[in-house]
């Protein structure tokens, strides 16, 4: 693929991005398997993508002197400048002479010369005197907000919560990209053979600390890997192998996971379970509910029965006291994602979480008389939003008695989390800086 083509691929997808509020990993996978680009190229066309969206208010910070503030651009020129300025300031190894002159390229055949033009003035001029330092702005938040590419009301709500010393060390690992994670399927391979076969396949791998199950892919596409098209292994983050690692569903039981698209939790808790019992697995929509059966599928496990249904009228299907085990990992903000959804944190506003704070507790109240006596159930999101985890296990425990926080969860931790800053009586607030893992919440409910 020509350097042309790839840039405007990444137009593409940016675009696509910002207007129709798309994910940008299914966006970019969706490319790599269509256009079959090289590898070499593979790694450029991610590296733009997330970076201009990692970095979006930082890029407006910097153009902001260059353009006239009376002047409405389209969409699309003002992407192809955030694109040419990402690769200008934060990539060394392509000149800016290049940059400028794809981008010229790129204004010439998607608009008219007048735009080529304006594209052309204001990166020269960039290039010629340099972007403008965030040293003098006063106000820490505000700085931190646009040296970080984080609203500035976020930024504001998690330091009123955590201080800043954490938020700023959240807000800058979220700007960096993490290590693909695999969790072995094993009844199928050990992890130390998943390893080696990696190895020899070119992979740098390494073992996860926080699952028996887990690998860390250092270097290397895993979604060309023999293990991956064999379903020996599948793709989830080392934070949401903690709660398969620590529901303790045993073969056997009868187990409900009630918000479980696309099914990387519940496939985790089948191999826990070695494919005996039956789990129960639901999701709002038909079409996402199917995406579980297919990995269930791919994985070689039959104990899943996935449905579509609204987890809050699960009463009506199941009786109460009726399952070993329950796993609500409610719908949430995803503020904790943002390292491989980084257009996550653009697209929330702060009544989302408030809206979704009040689901995840009907939720909860309405599947938690479904777990039987001594029966546990843990409660988790992608978040790192107070309001959306302690917040909604403190509301549900105080209008409910008969629940407890099963103190026995914390003792079983993984080592490296038993002294972790987020640890409170309610649960584990996992920080994406704490285990370079996405930002996690979990906790274990019982039944008494």
């Amino acid at each position: 693929m020509n350097n042309y083509l790839l840039r405007d691929t990444v137009l593409d997808i940016l675009i696509r991005i910002e207007k129709d509020n798309g994910f940008s990993h299914l966006l970019i996978d969706n490319e790599l398997r269509k256009q079959k680009i090289q590898a070499k190229d593979e790694g450029l066309l991610t590296e733009i993508v997330y970076g201009t969206m990692q970095y979006k208010i930082t890029l407006d910070y910097y153009l902001q002197n260059f353009i006239d503030k009376q002047k409405k651009l389209d969409l699309w020129v003002r992407m192809l400048l955030r694109m040419s300025v990402y690769q200008m300031v934060y990539l060394d190894k392509i000149p800016d002479h290049a940059i400028i002159h794809e981008a010229v390229e790129l204004a010439k055949r998607r608009g008219h010369k007048g735009v080529a033009s304006l594209v052309n003035g204001v990166l020269r001029t960039i290039q010629r005197k340099g972007v403008a330092s965030t040293f003098l702005i006063k106000d820490d938040v505000k700085r931190l907000s646009i040296e970080t590419s984080h609203p500035e009301w976020l930024v504001s709500r998690w330091v009123s919560t955590y201080g800043y010393e954490t938020v700023e060390e959240m807000c800058k690992k979220n700007i960096t990209r993490k290590h693909t994670a695999i969790r072995i399927q094993p009844l199928k391979i050990t992890r130390s053979e998943a390893m080696d076969r990696l190895r020899q396949e070119g992979y740098e791998v390494s073992s996860s600390t926080l699952s028996s199950q887990g690998i860390i892919v250092e270097k290397g596409n895993i979604l060309r890997s023999s293990l991956f098209k064999d379903g020996e292994i599948t793709i989830q983050d080392q934070s949401s192998m903690l709660v398969g690692e620590l529901l303790q569903a045993q073969p056997g039981m009868q187990v409900l996971d009630a918000c479980s698209a696309p099914g990387g939790k519940a496939t985790h808790i089948a191999e826990k379970m070695l494919n005996k019992g039956r789990i129960d697995a639901y999701d709002l929509h038909k079409k996402k509910a199917k995406r579980i059966e297919y990995k269930a599928s791919d994985l070689g496990l039959s104990i899943i029965h996935a449905s579509a249904q609204d987890a809050r009228s699960l009463q009506e299907t199941h009786e109460l006291e009726s399952f070993d085990r329950i796993l609500v990992d409610a719908p949430c903000s995803g503020l904790g994602v943002m390292r491989g959804k980084p257009e996550i944190k653009y697209h929330k506003q702060e009544e989302d979480i408030k809206r979704l704070a009040d689901i995840q507790l009907e939720i909860l109240e309405s599947t938690a008389p479904l777990l039987k006596k001594d029966g546990l159930l843990i409660y988790s999101t992608c978040t790192v939003d107070a309001a959306e985890n302690e917040g909604v296990v403190k509301s549900f425990l105080a209008n409910n008695a008969s629940y407890t926080v099963d103190k026995t969860f914390f003792d079983e931790l993984p080592e490296s989390l038993k002294e972790a800053r987020g640890i409170t009586s309610y649960g584990l607030q996992l920080f994406p800086q704490d285990e370079d893992t996405d930002g996690f919440f979990l906790t274990r409910i019982k039944r008494i």
